[in-house]
């Protein structure tokens, strides 16, 4: 069972920054594919980015390359997705994701989901 609680979201202005974190109580943490999902007010939930179990490898939807970075930390057991230079449309819950399988962008992939941390850009 992998139990994922996020933190680090709050109200920003546009252009702004913030950093997500991801905590995970698992024992095979270092085994998980991990990702950062979001869905804002009246949409579905999308891809935002995915890092491979050891770090090496990374994927981000096409809106969020060069501002967004997914990172993670094994000995913390802890994914990171620094936010840089947030839009109005970045506006959402903000959710973690874990998977035992290979990386992938479909939220069906995933197993398990955090609660959610708002992000709230203004302007």
């Amino acid at each position: 069972q992998v139990q994922l609680v996020e933190s680090g979201g709050g109200l920003v202005q546009a252009g702004g920054s913030l950093r997500l974190s991801c905590a995970a109580s698992a024992r095979t943490f270092s085994s998980l594919t991990l990702g950062w999902f979001r869905q804002a007010s009246g949409k579905e939930r999308e891809f935002v980015a995915a890092i491979s179990w050891s770090g090496g490898n990374t994927y981000y939807a096409d809106s969020m390359k060069g501002r967004f970075t997914i990172s993670r930390d094994n000995a913390k057991n802890t994914v990171y997705l620094q936010m840089n230079s947030l839009k109005l449309e970045d506006t959402a819950v903000y959710y973690c994701a874990a998977t035992y399988g290979a990386l992938r962008y479909y939220r069906s992939n995933y197993d398990y989901w955090g609660q959610g941390t708002q992000v709230t850009v203004s302007s």
